[in-house]
C-alpha cells in the first residue's frame, strides 16, 4: 500500500495549485455478482466487491475528491458509495452511453474527481481525455486504478488497489 500512497501524494502535491485542472481517478466497478455465471441485467456487487469498494474508499479518502461520477448501473454506484459516504459527496449518475455529458463535467470540474465505469467505458474515457496509449481492461480485472494527470499531453498513471 505504501507505493500507492507515495505515488498519490506525489501527484496531488504536483497538482495542488488552485488553478490546476483536477486529477481524474478512474476505476472499473468492483466484482459483480453474476461474474462467471448467467448474465444479469443489473447485478449487485459480491461480498468481495463490497470489500474492494471499501478498500477504494480507504485509499482515496485523502485524495481531494470533490466529485464522483458513476454510470446508471448498480455495481458502479455500489463501488462509489463507501467513498461518497465518507466524504459527504453526492454521487452523480451519468448514463454509460453518454460520454459527452461525463466529459463536459470532467472538463469543468474543480477539485479531483473519481469516475467509476466499466471495462469498456474506462478506456474510452481515458482516450477521450487525451491519453494516446492504448488500454484494455480484462474481464477479470477489478483492481486497476487509473489517474489522468493534466498536462500537454496528459499523463496516465496506472496503479492497483486491493
Amino acid at each position: 500500500m505504501k507505493p500507492l500512497l507515495l505515488c498519490l501524494a506525489t501527484v496531488l502535491l504536483a497538482t495542488s495549485g488552485g488553478a490546476e485542472p483536477p486529477v481524474i481517478f478512474l476505476v472499473r466497478h468492483a466484482e459483480r455478482a453474476d461474474a462467471g455465471g448467467p448474465a444479469q441485467a443489473d447485478p449487485s456487487l459480491t461480498e468481495t466487491g463490497r470489500a474492494r469498494a471499501a478498500a477504494l474508499a480507504k485509499e482515496l479518502r485523502d485524495a481531494g475528491i470533490t466529485a464522483i461520477y458513476t454510470s446508471e448501473f448498480r455495481r458502479a454506484q455500489q463501488t462509489a458509495a463507501p467513498l461518497a459516504k465518507s466524504l459527504g459527496v453526492k454521487v452523480e449518475v451519468i448514463p454509460a452511453r453518454d460520454s459527452a455529458a461525463l466529459l463536459a463535467n470532467l472538463h469543468t470540474a474543480s477539485g479531483n474527481v473519481l469516475v467509476v465505469g466499466h471495462s469498456n467505458t474506462v478506456p474510452e474515457i481515458i482516450k477521450a481525455l487525451g491519453v494516446s496509449s492504448p488500454l484494455t481492461i480484462a474481464e477479470k480485472d477489478y483492481d486497476d486504478l487509473f489517474l489522468v494527470v493534466p498536462g500537454q499531453p496528459p499523463r496516465l498513471i496506472h496503479l492497483h488497489y486491493r
